[in-house]
């Protein structure tokens, strides 16, 4: 039982405010020491030079760096902007400008937290001086800041790949018609509640001066270079041309031509993205090889025998496997970050989901899905806090976790939806496919 009390000390300690990496590390150090003894720890240093040496995972930092310079180069603004004339005649059309945008930065970029303060800082005082209701436009902001976790390249699909020893690329490519169908049902919400209370998003109305012809114009010329990103970052994989890693590296490059095409491109700009980009790939290595040496202890005192076990034994078999792994990471969402889930709670329910003949490729997007709504779930979804710390006095916490229930819905619908219909999607349940 004690890499179940183990896993317990973690939550409470985590509930209390402890740094998540020292928490899962101090943890197995004191349980590994007490139940094995100093010699457990004799091979942590081949570990973590096993994932230092990992190829898959340099993609990360180069991702992160992509879209750090990304979000200098004012291109969430670019695109507000343009995406607001465009639709912003439309009743709801600042919140579909707002989604779509989120879409192509989600795309482009793939940081969450970039894409929720860009979208909070640009987006929510123009909602709000046109009368939109609030929960509407902090629901908005942050569901569709948030799509950065499934819409390809997302971080956590590259940490998924890794941990569950899947192809980074057919991930992306799995992870595309989901994305899709998660923006569509964002889009077609909007227009339904604008029709039913056309209050909540009234029309804003056109003082830009511009010709419908103009306004188009505006608007290519504001998407075309970011979509060219796209489609050579993810074309290039999809393709074969290049592997994720590499494909991350032409994306950093392909930033750094839009730095320069915007001309936001300085010296000092590389250096500050640089800087963050350390700063967020540091907290993410960190929380590895903490999570490794919580992951190794687990293992050697039983815990995964006994959660294998207990597993195999619920009603059900498969299924009754996957409903409660889902419920398990939806839980813990409320409470622990993406990023310690991935590493902490999936190495051990993969072995069970490959010892059920489970497809790991349907397994990881299930996770995916579910692992986005852990950015806006109460009490510590980060896109909440993301929003909250640049909304105006006036938007109150309430406000943004009332505004973002509709979009956890619709994120559990899309869940659910490829759960049980996962060939709607392209995919299949059994392994082999």
């Amino acid at each position: 039982m004690i890499g179940i009390i183990m896993f317990g000390v973690c939550l409470a300690m985590l509930l209390w405010g402890f740094p998540v990496a020292f928490t899962f590390g101090g943890v197995a150090l004191v349980f590994g020491l007490i139940a094995e003894g100093p010699e457990l720890f004799a091979f942590m240093p081949f570990r973590i030079m096993s994932v230092m040496q990992n190829t898959v995972m340099m993609a990360i930092p180069l991702f992160i760096f992509m879209g750090v310079v990304l979000q200098r180069t004012r291109l969430a603004e670019q695109l507000l902007t343009s995406m607001g004339r465009l639709f912003g005649g439309l009743p709801g059309g600042l919140a579909i400008s707002t989604i779509l945008v989120g879409a192509l930065l989600a795309a482009s970029t793939g940081v969450v937290g970039a894409s929720v303060v860009a979208m909070g800082l640009i987006s929510l005082p123009v909602m709000l001086a046109h009368n939109y209701d609030k929960r509407l436009s902090c629901g908005t902001i942050c569901a569709s800041g948030t799509l950065g976790q499934i819409v390809p390249p997302s971080i956590i699909l590259i940490i998924l790949g890794d941990v569950l020893g899947l192809p980074v690329g057919d991930l992306f490519k799995a992870a595309v018609i989901p994305g899709l169908v998660l923006v569509g049902l964002y889009i077609a919400y909007i227009l339904v509640l604008t029709r039913l209370k056309p209050q909540t998003a009234p029309a804003m109305p056109d003082n830009s001066g511009l010709s419908r012809k103009q306004e188009i114009v505006s608007a290519l010329i504001a998407i075309i270079p970011p979509l060219a990103l796209i489609v050579i970052v993810l074309g290039s994989i999809f393709t074969g041309i290049a592997t994720p890693t590499e494909s991350s590296a032409l994306g950093g490059v392909g930033a750094l031509v839009l730095a320069i095409a915007y001309r936001q491109f300085s010296f000092r700009m590389i250096w500050e993205s640089a800087r963050d980009t350390v700063k967020v790939t540091a907290m993410v290595f960190a929380i590895l090889i903490g999570a490794t040496a919580f992951s190794m202890v687990f293992s050697y005192t039983g815990g995964d025998y006994l959660l294998e076990e207990w597993m195999l034994a619920l009603p059900g078999e498969k299924w009754g496997f996957l409903i409660l792994s889902m419920l398990v990471i939806l839980v813990l969402g409320f409470f622990i970050d993406f990023v310690e889930i991935s590493f902490i709670v999936v190495p051990i329910l993969a072995p069970i989901a490959e010892l059920l003949g489970i497809n790991m490729l349907w397994f990881a997007i299930l996770i995916a899905m579910n692992l986005q709504t852990s950015f806006l779930t109460p009490p510590f979804g980060f896109s909440l806090f993301y929003l909250k710390g640049v909304s105006p006095p006036s938007v109150k916490t309430t406000d943004i976790y009332k505004g973002v229930i509709p979009f956890i819905g619709l994120q559990a619908l899309v869940l659910i939806l490829i759960f049980i219909f996962p060939e709607w999607f392209g995919m299949s349940s059994t392994s082999g496919y």
